[in-house]
């Protein structure tokens, strides 16, 4: 005679009452892990896009613009323009990111910034949620860092 291989109804419910409790644990928290991802994605690809501009703008020895897509908000997306309307790169909209900052910026041929020291301010909703700061100096170089601005 074979013995029927398998598991018994009692095993299986523990297994998936245990599995369960795992699941319940860790869900918060894996979902301020994703919201701090978002920000942090969204936060290099901002400083990327500067970087871009910047070089662009020294590559060309003409003006670069960086500006959002919809005026004044810049979680919806973002374009660099060069001088002669020329779009360099573009960037869709980033959901349930916040994102403050000036109305454009325009680097000049020298890689500087054509007017005062910038700042993006990039938020999200969460308690432990870490927001981020990206500061432009006047040089045009971005610098980023793990805090409120």
């Amino acid at each position: 005679m074979r013995t029927a291989a398998g598991f018994t109804l009692p095993e299986l419910l523990i297994v998936m009452t245990v599995l369960a409790i795992l699941v319940a644990a860790g869900l918060p928290s894996f979902g301020e892990f994703v919201r701090n991802q978002r920000l942090k994605t969204a936060s290099f690809d901002l400083f990327s896009t500067l970087v871009v501009a910047r070089s662009e703008a020294i590559n060309r020895n003409a003006s670069v613009t960086l500006a959002p897509v919809v005026a004044g908000n810049w979680g919806g997306g973002w374009t660099v323009t060069a001088a002669g309307g020329t779009v360099i790169r573009s960037q869709e909209a980033i959901p349930d990111i916040t994102i403050a900052g000036p109305d454009n910026l325009v680097y000049s041929g020298s890689g500087r910034l054509s007017g005062a020291v910038a700042q993006f301010s990039l938020t999200a909703s969460g308690s432990n949620v870490v927001n981020r700061c990206i500061s432009i100096d006047l040089s045009g170089r971005p610098v980023s860092k793990a805090a409120a601005c």
